[in-house]
């Protein structure tokens, strides 16, 4: 159970996990108050006993509760929680402004990530990863030929590569940063602008891959995004100077 946005339960457990004693439903009703936040004792109650049934908290007889080592990484996790939804909130913000200069930033915070993941991948990927690969790399070649989106196919290819990476955390950057509009409609009409699908390049960090060669494989990467950011900067170029 997710407590990141629960309107009193993490509230409730940070409170508790601040005391070294156990605490009881008026003191953390008279905690609230002293928040500004009016609260019913009844209410905090039935949080408690909740909290108590899921194994966040223990219950010590009269004298009320304590946090549990499994409430502590609750709390834990709901922080993080709410700090990548913090960062996440501010990167859709950003992203969906449709301000070149804003997309110009993410693709350097891409170049920083995936130049790592590709090399990581280069040595760790899977036969079944690289197929994988391939397949996403035909996908888009036929949509392009198509005359159709070819952006799932471009986030899918990305995605693939961190994910063969082995390094979740990586994942879970690229995620963030790739997976919240830019490869859409900003993406869509740069390519038809510039007239390119970028396979020629997806096509060399493949076969960079199936190499196994880590240098090649980052260098293939940083050519790759370093071609986006030179396609902004003229597309922005000539937005300007058509203004």
């Amino acid at each position: 159970m997710s407590i990141a946005k629960d309107k009193w339960k993490k509230t409730i457990l940070e409170i508790i996990s601040e005391s070294e004693e156990p605490v009881g439903s008026w003191s953390i009703m008279n905690t609230f108050k002293e928040q500004g936040i009016e609260v019913s004792s009844a209410t905090i109650g039935r949080e408690l006993n909740q909290l108590e049934v899921l194994g966040y908290v223990k219950k010590f007889g009269f004298k009320g509760r304590m946090i549990t080592d499994l409430g502590r990484r609750v709390i834990e996790e709901a922080k993080n929680s709410l700090e990548i939804d913090y960062y996440k909130n501010s990167l859709d913000e950003m992203l969906n402004s449709n301000i070149l200069e804003n997309f110009l930033m993410v693709l350097e915070a891409r170049l920083a990530i995936e130049r790592q993941t590709a090399r990581l991948a280069s040595q760790r990927i899977t036969d079944e990863e690289i197929a994988e690969l391939r397949r996403c790399l035909n996908n888009q070649k036929e949509h392009f030929r198509g005359h159709k989106s070819i952006a799932e196919d471009d986030i899918s290819f990305h995605l693939g590569i961190a994910r063969a990476s082995k390094n979740q955390a990586l994942v879970s950057l690229y995620m963030l940063l790739s997976s919240m509009g830019q490869q859409s409609e900003l993406f869509e009409h740069l390519r038809q602008r510039v007239g390119d699908s970028y396979s020629t390049y997806h096509q060399d960090i493949l076969s960079a891959l199936e190499q196994h060669d880590p240098d090649t494989a980052e260098e293939c990467m940083k050519k790759h995004i370093g071609k986006l950011v030179d396609d902004v900067n003229a597309y922005w170029d000539e937005y300007r100077q058509s203004r």
